[in-house]
């Protein structure tokens, strides 16, 4: 996809691009961008030591974002998340001039959503400002923005999921996933490193990938992020401020959005266990976990989300 815009960009003498739609719509379109007007093809810029660096950022053109899902935040991103068509691996590309000029976020342009996808991008936006938050390092700015992300989730997610044609919800969600996707500059964790893995091996929705694995990523990082889930359940107004308080949120969130519980739900099983987990812990995302996972724990991890067995 990423080839083909680039020889229609350059075959058409444009000067810039407006990326209209979800959010691997937005990352081809910040890709090609970025690639359009290199000598060097796209897989050099991959998001390892100093790649970004080989590239020209005058030549990098200028993008306009218009997302149509709340969910991924693409259009205030610096990386673009790409499929390995070769290796079935998802790699990022990264530069800090992908970041679009100008976002436009029209709530009107999402209103005719199932509200399946809703839910599952509803979830990839809290996804985002939840493991930003659970992130190790100090970055209270970042973590203040995750916070209020995850309470326009709670306060939104579920009224667009009743009324596609809630424009108050549909607004707040989309800011939910621009704020969302600006605080996970400060990291993301397990549920990208074995969402990213799983949807490039298996072309599963991403979002949803990554509500599956959401309460089985919170239960393993449990010995690290129980006083930030006590502070985020007192700032979610939850009962009896706790990990598990969050926890039951989580959980009770999902049912009530129709979120299957186990990733057998969604046709996947455990044949390839060991290489999930040798491919999870090379992700990106596996460095901004509070806990270093090897990859025998990712499989494990998996495992668990398969099963809906307990960590």
């Amino acid at each position: 996809n990423v080839n083909r815009g680039i020889e229609a960009f350059n075959n058409g003498k444009h000067d810039g691009i407006v990326a209209f739609g979800v959010g691997s719509s937005l990352d081809a379109a910040k890709a090609i961008a970025l690639c359009a007007k290199q000598s060097l093809p796209l897989w050099c810029f991959e998001d390892v030591g100093d790649n970004w660096m080989q590239a020209d950022e005058s030549k990098i053109v200028p993008v306009i974002a218009i997302p149509t899902t709340a969910g991924t935040g693409s259009e205030v991103g610096r990386a673009s998340v790409i499929t390995d068509s070769q290796t079935h691996v998802k790699k990022i590309i990264f530069h800090p001039k992908m970041m679009p000029v100008q976002v436009l976020l029209d709530p009107n342009v999402t209103v005719g959503l199932p509200n399946h996808i809703t839910a599952a991008t509803g979830m990839d936006a809290l996804s985002h400002s939840l493991e930003a938050y659970c992130a190790p390092g100090y970055h209270p700015m970042a973590d203040g923005i995750a916070v209020e992300s995850i309470k326009l989730v709670k306060h939104y997610l579920y009224r667009a999921y009743l009324d596609g044609t809630d424009i108050e919800a549909r607004t707040q969600l989309l800011v939910a996933s621009s704020m969302g996707a600006t605080a996970f500059q400060k990291g993301l964790g397990a549920m990208h490193a074995l969402a990213h893995t799983l949807g490039g091996l298996y072309d599963k929705h991403h979002g949803l990938l990554n509500a599956i694995l959401m309460p089985y990523v919170l239960e393993a990082n449990r010995d690290k992020i129980e006083d930030k889930m006590l502070v985020l359940a007192r700032s979610l107004s939850l009962q009896s401020p706790s990990f598990d308080a969050v926890l039951e949120w989580v959980l009770g969130m999902r049912k009530t959005l129709n979120i299957p519980h186990t990733l057998a739900e969604i046709g996947l099983d455990g044949s390839d266990a060991k290489r999930i987990g040798e491919l999870a812990v090379l992700d990106a995302a596996a460095g901004g976990n509070p806990i270093l996972f090897s990859a025998e724990e990712y499989s494990n991890l998996f495992m668990h989300a398969l099963t809906g067995q307990p960590m």
